[in-house]
Formats: C-alpha cells, structure tokens, sequence
C-alpha cells in the first residue's frame, strides 16, 4: 500500500452512483482514504487544480500518490488487482467467465437504459423525488432490465455470483431507480436491491449522503 491514504474525490451532494462504486469498493477492500467533494452543481469539476486530477473532469476520481484514475469500474479493477483476494475482499468473482460477466453487467448499466436514468435519476433514489410515469421509451428500458435481472439472479439470491461483487452494487442501484419511486417490479427483484441496500459499505455511503442533505 501507499505510505498515505488514498484520496477519493466525489460530488459534494453524495448522490453520483458511480462515486457511490468508488467509494464502497474501498471501503470493502478496508483501505484508508481521505474523502474530497467536488460541487458539480457550481462546475467545479471543471477548475484548474481538479483537471489536474481528472483530465475528463469527472467524479469519482481516485487518488494514489501522484497517480490518479478516474471512471468507477476502472478504479473497481485497479484495487482489486493491486489488492487481491485472499489478503482484501474481492471486488470481483474468481471465476474468469463470472469476472467477465461481472464487468459486462457494470458496462451496459453505464452505456445503456438511458430512459431509466433520464426519468429517475438519482435524486428518485436518494431525496425521494417523484417524477412523472416512466414514458414508453422509459418502461421499454425498464422491462429490458428486469428481463436481464430476472435470468441473472435466482430467486431468493444475495448477489449475481454466489458472493458479493461490485457488480451487485452497480445493479442495485439501477433496480432502486425504480423499486424507491415505487414502479413495478417483481419481488424477486426489489427484494435483492433492498439486500443489497443493508450492506454496511453502502450504508456508510447512504449516511454521508443524508449527512449532506441535511438529515442526518
């Protein structure tokens, strides 16, 4: 490890799902950071000494020494690779196929169902917001990705590959787009993003972020 602790730049309302990933990945590798916000909402992302850290000038942006990384599932596999299982938790399944399918699950939640973040965005899932019934694009997005959740998880399943991965958290996130504003979604499913939710790495996030909301 670094003779300092890392440093993990992240949006200053704690409502990015992707600096959500970050942050929870090193938590669950149990590595000491320092936590910097960054004020999307007043562009600081976009100051000089930030696009320093980030040349795309995005968040979250992982700092380690003079390196820094942006882009949450790239950060995923830089810490998992340079702190690996059996010594720190692993972030991704052992299994080759399984660690494939892990980063093709965290992939396509990134490019694709973009209805689904348009119409619920993660202010649904973290102030509670309502927004209007999904339109006809929003519920085509939404019934592709219960479809896809429905084969990848059996019934009463604690996470995609028998134990948990970063991937579990990432399709959480998108299945809570919908389960917290109360769209339908079969049980199966809101129940394992629920599970997921009860992790003690996303509820130190889940604190952070009410503690900046003002409610906690």
């Amino acid at each position: 490890m670094s003779q300092s602790p890392f440093a993990l730049y992240v949006d200053a309302q704690f409502i990015s799902p992707y600096a959500m990933s970050a942050f929870v990945a090193l938590t669950e590798k149990q590595l000491a950071f320092t936590l910097h916000t960054v004020d999307l909402t007043l562009q600081h992302n976009h100051l000089p000494q930030y696009a320093q850290c980030s040349q795309t000038r995005r968040v979250p942006t992982l700092g380690d020494g003079e390196f820094h990384l942006s882009e949450s599932s790239a950060i995923a596999e830089y810490l998992d690779e340079r702190f690996p299982a059996p010594g720190y938790t692993a972030l991704y399944p052992a299994v080759l196929q399984q660690k494939a399918k892990a980063r093709e699950i965290q992939a396509w939640l990134r490019s694709d169902l973009m209805p689904i973040r348009q119409e619920r965005p993660t202010e649904v899932v973290f102030f509670g917001e309502k927004r209007a019934p999904l339109s006809t694009a929003g519920q085509f997005a939404a019934n592709k990705l219960i479809a896809a959740a429905d084969i990848w998880l059996s019934e009463g399943a604690d996470h995609l590959f028998g134990t948990w991965s970063i991937a579990d958290l990432d399709l959480a996130v998108m299945l809570n787009r919908l389960a917290l504003h109360g769209d339908a979604l079969p049980a199966k499913l809101a129940d394992y993003a629920a599970r997921q939710w009860q992790r003690p790495s996303t509820q130190q996030w889940l604190a952070l972020q009410q503690a900046a909301a003002g409610r906690g």
